[in-house]
């Protein structure tokens, strides 16, 4: 199942992640938001760069969130946001395109709940990351088909 299992059995055992029917249908729609997500993002940078940055985040997190549902596995309410980008390191690597994840969800964070702003260079300097996660995340899934 994975590179370090034990990490997802440590979320599981926490009530972070929980087992549920791999859906791979579901997962290719969140593929197709996450990818709406960055069109969105992209028109969004210039005139509402704090909205541009959470829906690439989203695009992010709904892709990997996908890779985690076609292996019948989904974040709980407890385990959020951290657990998706723990899963998903813990079976698909920390290195390429997934190592931009966590940077990026604690600017989303800051842009969310700290009071802080994303400004247009910051959506187009992020874009391309998380279109790497998002491409990464829909190859992942074609393979596994």
């Amino acid at each position: 199942m994975s590179r370090d299992g034990r990490d997802v059995d440590a979320l599981l055992a926490a009530g972070r992640l929980e087992r549920v029917p791999p859906d791979a249908e579901a997962a290719a729609r969140a593929i197709d938001a996450a990818r709406r997500h960055l069109r969105s993002a992209e028109v969004l940078a210039d005139t509402d760069p704090d909205l541009a940055y959470t829906a690439l985040y989203d695009a992010i997190r709904k892709s990997c969130a996908a890779l985690l549902l076609a292996d019948g596995l989904r974040a709980t309410s407890r385990g959020g946001h951290l657990a998706v980008q723990q899963a998903v390191t813990a079976l698909h690597g920390r290195g390429g395109p997934l190592r931009s994840f966590d940077r990026v969800r604690r600017q989303r964070n800051a842009v969310e709940y700290l009071g802080g702003e994303a400004d247009p260079e910051d959506v187009r300097a992020d874009l391309g990351a998380a279109g790497a996660i998002v491409d990464l995340a829909a190859r992942t899934l074609r393979r596994a088909r």
